[in-house]
């Protein structure tokens, strides 16, 4: 056989489990079918409990044969072999089978025996029929699971038309096939945190003698992860700071002053230090690649726009870049609102050596499309607010100098850098999010940026009182109702926010109750439209089946208070800003993730007034957890400790910007809630080698695993 490295093809290898292996899991090489973790082990020196097993299930159990018993069929011609399977505690699993030749010679009263197949049961007793097997007496072990006679047993997530024998088989001929293992990891890593080979690190996880041999080859292969993950983010960053960008040194008495000078409030300590902060990254030649998180209303826009004039004062332009054009178009009479005079250069009436606020979407008409085009182009526009249409080939600007994106989260990285290539330097980077980040998402995702957190609130937010109301007790829904009219009657307004938008012809319901499907928008206004306790009230949907004008004219028509109840989908999540919204009721409130529905919750109690959120649930009946999870939320109003619990109850995604691709440039071992100590170990490692050999010349394995990270993430995003 010719040498075998971790991209040689299975089917050399393995043969034609191979095809299996594909259709089923769609492995091609053999690092895919090693980077397939067994899910839990089995000690054959420890009893099974049987009793603890999922019936209907793919299992893999071990015990001792009490019995074997070979008979006549009743009903039909042949003999059948029933085993007895004892696992050690008085419970015991028949092994039937209905082609005895072969095994009754070997299933044998005292041996010890692997067994695995799908559990069901005949009359009372648990059964295998015609299960895979493989006996683990001395002498006892055929050519095929002789792996299984030495140390703990693996046990695989159920592969489609492969028995875990047959798996455990195919590995066998890989681990002893696999010749060349080029190390991504330096000796000296290796060496100072006391991690073995690659290699040994996949014979260690695969065929453990001991609980410490497993644990020790998991820790070196998320120890990889994290470390080429850290490697390929600290080579960007490099390359990133080896581009000059202009300086936008502080100009006295500027616009920056002027909008200080403007404000209707002050800024807070920590609004403060992330100025400075932002101004002294500003002023450097180096490109700023800056993450701005704090919690929903707590000043990260009025920190850009004081960032965005920096530079217009400096000389350059800057874009903003929104996910939506509801939000896009709110910034836009955000930003020319706090400038005022400031925002009407060359205008009557306006600022001597003031600035312009241009708005590009794509819905916009020909003729003001045309002139927001001409004022980017120009320069008489300094700051440009805008959706994806900013990325388009004809967007063209004057001097970008700073290129600010809100919600990092919606937009991939590749929108990013297409928006800062309009530049002729490189222009500084600033990233806001309203979702709290914890350490280590922020190391993985954004370990390129530099991180600034704003924790305290303005002064004069109001508190948010949070409840959970289930469904399956129509008082509390019937009284949530009736807790939204007294809010309008009382100046306030309110969020409805549903899971989907529905059809027209959904059928009626009381919306909070218990219902077969979820609540959608469509549904739900007309309802509330209809019932006795709101029907008097001002309703409107808003969703993004409606046309640009009309979901542009209904936010405004709410932002006025023209409107009393808002029904919408999660569109109001981000950046909607509506100080006199005073409540929002969540429906379906199970069916948003913990940050989700903290970040939801974050549009109301925004003026004088305290917000109130309900969370509305149908109950446990889907999924047990629900109201557990919801009463988390109703328990703190601390993002960062709901971002924390967030990550422990989802899975990580992807973590390089191209979400839920399931290929490699997603995390495989790695678990960002409870691996912490081993990401920071890994962070500084990795950066240390980046730094002392930025090419990675020396390094050639590492610089491979980089390429071929990018290269795979690069043909996910062309797909998606």
């Amino acid at each position: 056989m010719p040498e075998v490295d971790l991209d040689t093809r299975l089917p050399s290898v393995v043969g034609k489990v191979a095809t299996k292996l594909e259709t089923a899991r769609g492995f091609l090489t053999v690092r895919d079918l090693l980077d397939f973790l067994p899910r839990t082990y089995l000690d054959p020196a420890r009893p099974t409990a049987f009793r603890d097993l999922p019936q209907g299930e793919d299992v893999v159990v071990v015990g001792t044969v009490t019995s074997a018993t070979t008979r006549q069929m009743k009903s039909r011609r042949g003999r059948i072999l029933a085993v007895e399977v004892d696992d050690g505690a008085g419970q015991s699993i028949s092994l039937t089978f209905f082609r005895p030749f072969g095994h009754q010679e070997r299933l044998l009263p005292g041996v010890r025996v692997v067994c695995s197949g799908q559990l069901s049961t005949y009359g009372q007793q648990l059964q295998l029929t015609h299960p895979d097997y493989a006996v683990l007496t001395e002498g006892g072990a055929s050519s095929s699971g002789g792996w299984l006679l030495d140390g703990l047993v693996p046990v695989y997530p159920a592969t489609p038309k492969l028995t875990p024998i047959v798996h455990g088989d195919a590995l066998d001929l890989v681990l002893h096939a696999l010749t060349e293992v080029p190390d991504p990891l330096p000796s000296e890593v290796r060496v100072r945190h006391g991690l073995p080979g690659l290699a040994e690190a996949y014979r260690l996880v695969h065929r453990p003698t001991t609980e410490a041999e497993h644990r020790r080859g998991r820790w070196r292969l998320k120890f990889q992860e994290a470390f080429v993950i850290q490697a390929a983010l600290a080579r960007a960053r490099l390359a990133s700071d080896a581009a000059p960008a202009a300086p936008r040194e502080p100009v006295e008495a500027g616009l920056v002053d002027a909008l200080l000078v403007r404000l209707p409030f002050q800024l807070t300590d920590g609004q403060h230090q992330v100025l400075g902060e932002l101004r002294t990254d500003l002023a450097r030649d180096v490109p700023m690649h800056r993450l701005l998180q704090g919690e929903v209303g707590s000043g990260k826009t009025v920190l850009a726009l004081l960032a965005m004039l920096a530079v217009v004062d400096g000389g350059g332009q800057a874009a903003l870049l929104a996910p939506t054009e509801v939000l896009a178009a709110q910034h836009h009479r955000a930003i020319t609102a706090l400038l005022g005079p400031i925002a009407e250069g060359g205008l009557l009436g306006g600022m001597e050596g003031g600035t312009r606020v241009a708005l590009l979407t794509g819905s916009q008409s020909a003729a003001e499309r045309r002139t927001n085009l001409l004022a980017a182009a120009s320069g008489e526009a300094g700051i440009v607010v805008g959706t994806h249409a900013l990325i388009q080939e004809h967007v063209q600007f004057a001097e970008l100098g700073l290129v600010v994106v809100d919600e990092q989260h919606r937009f991939g990285v590749e929108q990013r850098d297409a928006l800062r290539a309009k530049a002729s330097l490189a222009p500084h980077v600033l990233v806001m999010t309203a979702t709290p980040i914890p350490r280590t998402v922020a190391m993985t995702v954004y370990g390129d940026m530099t991180t600034s957190t704003l924790r305290e609130l303005p002064r004069g937010r109001q508190p948010i009182t949070t409840h959970v109301v289930t469904g399956d007790r129509p008082a509390w829904v019937e009284r949530a109702w009736a807790r939204v009219a007294e809010e309008v009657r009382n100046g306030g307004q309110v969020y409805v926010v549903c899971p989907r938008i529905g059809e027209e012809d959904d059928p009626d319901v009381v919306p909070g109750l218990q219902n077969p499907d979820l609540s959608g928008v469509l549904q739900v206004t007309r309802a509330l439209r209809e019932m006795p306790t709101t029907r008097d009230l001002r309703i409107a949907p808003l969703h993004g089946r409606l046309p640009a004008e009309e979901k542009e004219a209904t936010m405004r028509a709410f932002t006025t208070g023209q409107l009393d109840v808002l029904v919408a989908t999660t569109v109001i999540e981000v950046g909607v800003d509506v100080p006199n919204a005073t409540t929002m009721v969540v429906l379906d409130a199970d069916r948003f993730g913990i940050s989700q529905l903290h970040q939801l919750r974050g549009r109301v109690g925004r003026g004088g007034k305290p917000g109130l959120c309900l969370l509305v649930t149908q109950g446990e009946a889907g999924d047990p957890g629900a109201v557990e999870r919801l009463e988390q939320v109703a328990a703190t109003t601390d993002g960062f400790e709901l971002a924390r619990l967030d990550l422990e109850t989802r899975r990580e995604g992807d973590v390089l910007g191209a979400s839920q691709s399931g290929g490699r440039s997603g995390l495989r071992f790695l678990r960002l809630a409870r691996d912490e100590e081993l990401i920071v170990a890994a962070h500084d490692a990795a950066w240390a080698t980046v730094e002392e050999d930025p090419d990675l010349a020396r390094h050639p394995a590492l610089r491979r695993e980089i390429e071929q990270l990018d290269a795979e993430r690069a043909a996910f995003l062309e797909r998606g």
